[in-house]
């Protein structure tokens, strides 16, 4: 016991700790959260706003996890929005059009998700053309199967239980901002726990790495597009639930918060990590701005603009310090490198420190 406690206060004070983009985001999504709340005079914290404010705050999270997932083996996804729109209105036609129970016609948005993943994996994989071209392609094609499943019109009336669902709370906090969360703690598991999690993480890192320790870099795209079909899926079987309708539009201003979560919480567009706290906090903020431009009137479109901005400015800033992490330390002026000490004769190993052979570990356990 007394190890973990070391461990916990070695991590906190480790000044790296202090440095990290989560604990910015936090910072950052607390203060705007209490500024907005006084902004309103207070009508944030009525108990209808908050939940309606966590309520739509589920999607943008699983939105922006399905993305991430992507970005983890270095490719984009841009049918992410097509595809949680095609889902929505494929459950939304079994349980009206083929009298489908609800469960069923969730497991068949779920499957169609799935099924659309892994056929954006196998074409990158094939074609051997980036994800965002080939999903550029994909959006498109299924921008037509959305509108053809049941043209302009609206799904309305469909399973009371399902819509029922999508407007209780536990707690105080709506079911499906709940499931929402529990959705990012499998996705956190999947690659902080899994070896299948590892090895797109390693795929993402470097490719030709992870191809010479036997991982199968097709595979793990294949893998990667097809996890965040399934995402895209549970982003649309949370929306018919929330909403209570859906029509042939439903999906389309989902690509920019689908980016904008992961790219502000942290996750670099060359693969590698992920960050599932970050995108939660990313995707808060993004909620907040949203909830700004309602309480205030503000044109959607200045909206847009500010969201764009502050992506390419994560994008730029993540760029920067990557070339600042990998470029080699420079000799301080006038000096050529260290001067060569007096070289000890060898002997028997002394009683001292230990030797610095083998990987060095920081204060927060990690090695380096």
């Amino acid at each position: 016991m007394s190890i973990d406690s070391t461990a916990l206060r070695s991590r906190f004070a480790s000044p790296r700790f202090w440095r990290t983009p989560e604990l910015s985001l936090a910072v950052v999504a607390l203060a705007g959260f209490i500024a907005l709340a006084i902004a309103t005079g207070g009508n944030l914290l009525s108990a209808g706003t908050l939940g309606a404010f966590f309520r739509f705050l589920a999607v943008p999270i699983v939105i922006g996890l399905s993305q991430m997932v992507v970005l983890a083996v270095g490719q984009m996804n841009l049918s992410v929005g097509a595809l949680t729109g095609l889902c929505a209105m494929v459950a939304a036609w079994l349980m009206i059009k083929a009298g489908l129970p609800a469960p069923l016609a969730v497991l068949a948005a779920l499957a169609v998700g799935l099924l659309a993943g892994v056929v954006n994996g196998l074409l990158v994989v094939v074609t051997r053309i980036n994800g965002f071209i080939v999903t550029l392609a994909t959006m498109t094609i299924i921008q037509g199967l959305r509108y053809g499943v049941n043209g302009p019109d609206t799904f309305q009336g469909y399973s009371a239980g399902l819509r029922r669902f999508g407007q209780e709370s536990l707690l105080g906090l709506p079911l499906v901002f709940l499931v929402a969360l529990v959705v990012a703690a499998l996705v956190a598991w999947f690659f902080g726990r899994t070896t299948s999690g590892r090895r797109l993480l390693a795929s993402g890192g470097s490719p030709f790495a992870a191809r010479l320790s036997g991982i199968s870099n097709d595979r793990s795209l294949v893998i990667a597009h097809a996890l965040s079909g399934l995402l895209a899926g549970v982003a649309a079987v949370l929306t018919v639930a929330a909403s209570g309708s859906v029509n042939s539009s439903i999906g389309d201003d989902l690509l920019l918060p689908s980016f904008a979560a992961p790219i502000i919480g942290g996750v670099a567009l060359t693969g590698g990590m992920v960050s599932v706290i970050g995108t939660l906090l990313a995707a808060f903020l993004v909620r907040l701005v949203d909830v700004m431009q309602a309480q205030f009137g503000i044109n959607p479109r200045w909206i847009d603009l500010i969201i764009g901005a502050v992506v390419l400015g994560a994008v730029l800033l993540g760029t920067v310090r990557q070339r600042l992490q990998s470029s080699p330390a420079r000799p301080a002026r006038g000096t050529t490198g260290p001067s060569p000490g007096p070289t000890a004769p060898p002997g028997p190993a002394s009683s001292g420190p230990a030797s610095s052979a083998g990987p060095a570990t920081d204060t927060t356990g990690r090695s380096s």
